[in-house]
């Protein structure tokens, strides 16, 4: 069967360390800039963009505003006459759908250039706010984390349990995979933390230095509350021709999806761990979902990528992503993080971005800001951040406790 090739032309990101609402900006504000400065990065007028997806979660909660779908018509009178539009949410991963039902419109041939935009406005309620806000419902709310002040940070604690229980887990590599992202993410000028400072101190497993937030998870085990937005244009090949052709580049240096996967898990954690205790894998249909974009990307695994952009909603999601990806044998996630393998300048970078411990997790936006970062490593614009060589970047975003998870190979 012919595959159509959707092609990335490139995107825009905001300063994750804005504050929206202590700037006195609200969704709106930040949603239409995006699309402007989008398109201006894209050298794309708005009369280019054929159809629109929006990545968000709960806007409802932190904005009383849903209906997206009309923001994205109301950034520029040139959508007035109607452009299509919708809204897709899968807690975390909702800009990765967004982005999977965009890629299908232009693999149909209905449409030949999209607009993808993932956005979240969080920062403006108390910290114990937002955590209600994003806890109950990207899981089987009123029936897990009951009673419990912090259900995320609760909920990646029972995976750690989990590793430990079925491999041994010693947490000073959990420490360690939040030192090398926050170390990542000093040298990308759109990160939460660059200004942040650290010690030597600040990812001991100590209560002093680096106090409990709920169970085995700590204090830089953790991503960041973020208010943020990314944009990406996706174009069939048809189109991405056109655009080489007036812009003066070639076609193959523009990066395309070359492979995707989609599963999804049951909505409760103790679900997946028991399907999955006869399994070598915690996460089997994550495990699934990554095989499936290297297959469909003709790839034999991750040996074929120049890097990973994956969820580490907490340091306890990266090291299931590091075994789950191949790097490593089941529960030996340990090894390459020992090895040196996925810092910045190992065999396999991973979040060299600083991910979303140290660039920060607008949640809705991630899945988006993931793909935009991997177009910028294969185009060689990642500046201070870049993977040397880099021409693949895998992806994994995941929803809720590895509810919904979508992978993606990008590559020229």
């Amino acid at each position: 069967m012919y595959k159509r090739q959707v092609y990335i032309l490139g995107g825009y990101q905001t300063d994750f360390a804005q504050n929206w609402a202590r700037n006195e900006l609200d969704l709106f504000d930040v949603f239409k800039d995006t699309v402007h400065k989008g398109l201006n990065e894209t050298n794309l007028e708005p009369k280019d963009i054929e159809v629109a997806h929006v990545g968000n979660f709960t806007a409802e909660l932190f904005c009383n505003q849903g209906h997206l779908g009309g923001f994205f018509v109301s950034s520029d009178p040139a959508f007035y006459s109607g452009i299509p539009a919708s809204r897709h949410e899968a807690a975390c991963a909702s800009g990765s759908i967004a982005t999977l039902a965009a890629s299908a419109e232009l693999e149909l041939g209905r449409y030949d250039l999209a607009a993808v935009i993932g956005i979240e406005q969080m920062k403006n309620v108390s910290a114990h706010e937002a955590a209600n806000n994003i806890g109950g419902p990207a899981m089987w709310s009123g029936h897990e984390c009951q009673n419990i002040e912090y259900p995320w940070p609760h909920m990646f604690s029972l995976l750690t349990e989990e590793y430990d229980k079925r491999y041994s887990l010693d947490e000073k590599y959990l420490s360690r995979i939040s030192e090398i992202n926050i170390s990542n993410a000093k040298r990308n000028k759109n990160s939460q933390t660059r200004g942040w400072t650290f010690d030597k101190n600040s990812f001991l497993r100590s209560d002093e230095h680096n106090p409990v937030i709920e169970g085995r998870t700590r204090k830089t085990d953790c991503g960041q509350i973020t208010d943020g937005a990314a944009i990406i244009f996706l174009a069939s090949e048809k189109r991405a021709n056109q655009y080489a052709k007036d812009n003066n580049i070639q076609i193959n240096d523009i990066p395309f999806i070359k492979g995707w996967g989609h599963k999804t898990g049951p909505i409760t954690l103790q679900e997946k761990i028991n399907y999955s205790k006869d399994n070598d894998y915690v996460f089997p249909h994550v495990k699934d979902a990554i095989d499936d974009a290297f297959k469909r990307a003709s790839m034999p695994g991750v040996e074929s990528v120049d890097g990973i952009e994956t969820h580490d909603c907490f340091s306890s999601t990266e090291y299931m992503a590091i075994d789950h990806f191949g790097i490593t044998a089941p529960g030996e996630s340990w090894k390459a993080i020992e090895s040196g393998e996925i810092e910045a300048d190992g065999n396999i970078p991973i979040n060299s971005s600083g991910g979303l411990i140290g660039l920060g997790h607008p949640v809705g936006a991630t899945g988006v800001r993931m793909l935009l970062d991997s177009y910028k490593q294969c185009t060689n614009k990642a500046e201070d951040y870049q993977i040397d060589n880099a021409n693949n970047i895998a992806t994994l975003n995941i929803g809720g406790s590895a509810t919904t998870v979508v992978s993606f190979v990008v590559g020229t």
